[in-house]
């Protein structure tokens, strides 16, 4: 080893232990000179002695090059330094009362106003749209932030006192769900005589198309939002719909009327706005971001469509893992980048559950997911009772829910973002996997509802080809429901399968009697053949 390098304690912490690793491979080597080093691996000479001194963790880059110059495996280094990261981290990591500059995938709320920044012309816009129109839509695609700017940006800016011609009594939020015009009918009633409109805003106005299957309640939920634009309405509507979806609005005449010059595109942010997201939070909570952190992000989130919850959730990470003030390239790299957070963070908690938990969890994250049909897989709301009967709930549902990959909204869980979905390799392996599968659950769910609302009427059963597909994808060989269904899912392929049998034994006695009944014929209309040629031939023949 090199006269100038310190005792070193691996013992001391893992960022100590890797520097030693390092400097036991750099004997391993025949002690090369930092100097010599320096000429192989491109970096220079003080870069590579800082990384074996001890002091702060190296990056990955730094760590390989110096790896590389000493022929060591490459790989299986990046693993021993993705497990020093971690550790350090855990070691380092911002006490769990601290407040997160940041929200993860989660979007920000009504509370988050002092940390939302970067979306102050498109809140600008959306205040003018609500003071001009009674009803109106926000568009954007999905990760733009649209529930992050009516939560955080538009709310607080309305119960200030708004703009001009919109004073409201009151400001509400909803999102539509599997029937809304009976579960949100509550909240599009205005307020009794207060002064001033009730604005409603309906976030991912989506779910009618995806989780309303009923037409008749979608046309009823979507009549009931228009009548906003009647004279005498106390109410005005916001809808904020994915950019993905706004074609579905053509296809009700008065909706796509009344949204022709009454809507407003939430467009990608400007590196400038973008830098504003990322650092001014960071500031406002007494922190610093690297400027090599910064320019990493902007580089991988600028032009990204749907980039926001990941960028935001990278940040929440490295907030997470921050030495002191400062949220740091090193961290930065750790965690895998933008492209690599959400799965990092989703493999590290995957990873800490047993084959019981892991199959738990498994069950519970597809159930959140509705697959696409001609279109992208969307997240889904689903009762915490839904779960519960399931099995696929408590401490699997609390560790998920920690880890901010999901959400708690009373008493409803679901995805923290869809970008969850395809920014986690494991779950969209799973989704395509199970895809026909999902499809044809879901339809089950949402017959097994329908059912349960007509009190359980027969006339609502499964029958014929999906009643097959169902025992075949969801019944063990004897006709009972597998496990993962809820006691209404499994109540109602039950019932189907008993109807179904009491259908065919009702269909195999009509038969018989059928065949009873022709046999009688037979037997009758030849006793009397037979009784007519002997009465014809004792005739002929006395």
């Amino acid at each position: 080893m090199g006269r100038r390098e310190k005792e070193l304690d691996p013992a001391q912490g893992p960022v100590q232990r890797l520097a030693h690793e390092l400097r036991l491979l750099r004997e391993e080597a025949g002690g090369p000179s930092y100097r010599e080093l320096a000429g192989a691996a491109g970096y220079s000479a003080p870069t590579l002695s800082e990384a074996a001194a001890g002091r702060r963790l190296p990056s990955l880059p730094v760590t390989l090059a110096y790896v590389r110059a000493c022929g060591g495996d490459e790989s299986a280094w990046e693993r021993r330094w993705h497990e020093a990261a971690a550790d350090s981290a855990r070691a380092t990591a911002p006490p769990d009362d601290a407040r997160a500059p940041y929200r993860g995938l989660a979007r920000y709320g009504v509370g988050d106003r002092e940390l939302f920044f970067g979306r102050e012309p498109e809140l600008e816009r959306l205040l003018r749209l609500a003071a001009e129109h009674r009803f109106a839509a926000l568009v954007g695609a999905s990760g733009s932030g649209k529930s992050s700017l009516l939560r955080a940006g538009l709310v607080p800016a309305l119960r200030d006192g708004g703009v001009a011609g919109v004073r409201p009594a009151a400001v509400r939020i909803c999102t539509p769900g599997p029937d809304p015009a009976r579960e949100r009918r509550d909240v599009l009633a205005a307020v009794g005589d207060a002064p001033g409109d009730t604005v409603v805003l309906v976030d991912q106005f989506e779910e009618v198309f995806t989780l309303c299957r009923d037409p008749g309640r979608r046309r009823e939920f979507i009549a009931m939002l228009l009548a906003a634009r009647e004279p005498d309405s106390r109410l005005r509507v916001l809808i904020a719909v994915r950019a993905d979806f706004f074609g579905h609005c053509a296809d009700h005449r008065e909706l796509a009327a009344a949204l022709d010059d009454a809507h407003v595109l939430v467009p990608g942010m400007s590196v400038e706005r973008l830098r504003e997201a990322i650092v001014r939070p960071a500031a406002a909570a007494g922190l610093v971001v690297e400027r090599a952190v910064t320019y990493r992000i902007l580089d991988e989130v600028a032009d990204e469509p749907g980039g926001l919850p990941l960028m935001s959730h990278t940040l929440l990470e490295l907030w997470r893992r921050s030495s002191g003030k400062r949220l740091t390239l090193t961290a930065y790299e750790a965690v895998g980048g933008v492209r690599g957070a959400v799965a990092h963070t989703a493999e590290e908690v995957f990873g800490r559950f047993g084959t019981a938990e892991a199959d738990a969890a498994r069950a519970l994250l597809l159930r959140l997911i509705s697959p696409g049909e001609g279109g992208p897989d969307t997240r889904r709301p689903v009762p915490l009772s839904e779960l519960r009967a399931t099995g696929a709930a408590g401490e699997v549902l609390e560790r998920l829910v920690t880890a901010r990959l999901l959400t708690l909204d009373g008493d409803r869980a679901e995805l923290a973002h869809e970008a969850l979905i395809t920014a986690w390799p494991r779950l969209r392996l799973w989704v395509e996997e199970e895809r026909d599968r999902l499809r044809l659950h879901r339809r089950l769910t949402e017959a097994a509802r329908v059912w349960e609302s007509l009190d359980r009427d027969p006339g609502a059963l499964y029958r014929g080809v999906l009643l097959r597909a169902v025992r075949e994808e969801f019944c063990t060989a004897d006709g009972s429901p597998v496990n993962g269904l809820t006691a209404s899912e499994s109540a109602f392929v039950a019932a189907s399968l008993a109807e179904d049998e009491r259908v065919a034994r009702e269909a195999a006695r009509s038969e018989r009697r059928v065949r009873l009944l022709t046999l009688l014929v037979v037997v009758v209309v030849a006793s009397a053949l037979t009784a007519w040629v002997v009465w014809f031939v004792n005739r002929e023949h006395p």
